[in-house]
């Protein structure tokens, strides 16, 4: 009989790798892989209760369709046709900041006393830090894979401690693909800035 759950899993790291690859392209096509890759993610995290990765999925839901339409119609000059990658302002980092703190203490929370979760510091800290770099995806701020990769390093023991090796060696992966997204996106940005100050 199939396992509906490793089944999930694979389709979701297939289509997450995907979205992963045109993120680092700095392509908007990213958000639809990303969109069936959550989907998938939500019912396998619950099932395996890591409540705050699930919650954090539906975040990434949200954020994907926002980051979406961000890229696509967000502020722009008339030049341009979506938005460019920048490095995040003060007030950026103070968002970012504040949602990691901020979702930290909620998750944490309500994973210890409303849950039955036997990890509640470490699922309420891998999500605390991908909500912030989510939220900077979706403002194509370059420090997004910065928060990412925090989130990613705590994830890959928690997702083997959990028994969710395919999910763990997929975060590996996606580990790895931050830090060549953070070079490739500042790469991009100095191609885009050097092609602005020629118009």
């Amino acid at each position: 009989m199939i396992d509906l759950l490793i089944v999930l899993q694979w389709v979701g790291v297939l289509f997450g790798i995907i979205q992963v690859w045109y993120s680092k392209e700095n392509r908007p096509i990213n958000y639809l892989f990303g969109i069936i890759s959550v989907l998938c993610n939500i019912y396998v995290l619950f099932e395996s209760k890591l409540y705050a990765e699930s919650l954090l999925n539906m975040y990434y839901l949200i954020m994907s369709i926002y980051g979406w339409w961000f890229w696509l119609f967000g502020k722009k000059n008339v030049q341009q046709k979506e938005i460019n990658i920048s490095y995040s302002s003060k007030i950026d980092y103070a968002i970012a900041i504040a949602i990691t703190i901020l979702s930290f203490s909620i998750f944490y929370f309500g994973l210890y006393h409303i849950t039955d979760s036997d990890v509640p510091h470490w699922d309420a800290m891998v999500s605390a830090f991908a909500w912030a770099g989510m939220w900077l995806l979706a403002r194509r701020k370059i420090e997004n894979w910065i928060f990412l990769n925090i989130s990613n390093a705590i994830a890959i023991p928690l997702l083997f401690y959990k028994g969710l090796p395919i999910y763990a060696g997929f975060t590996i992966f996606l580990f790895g693909m931050a830090i060549w997204g953070y070079f490739n996106w500042l790469k991009l940005m100095k191609e885009s800035n050097i092609k602005d100050a020629k118009i």
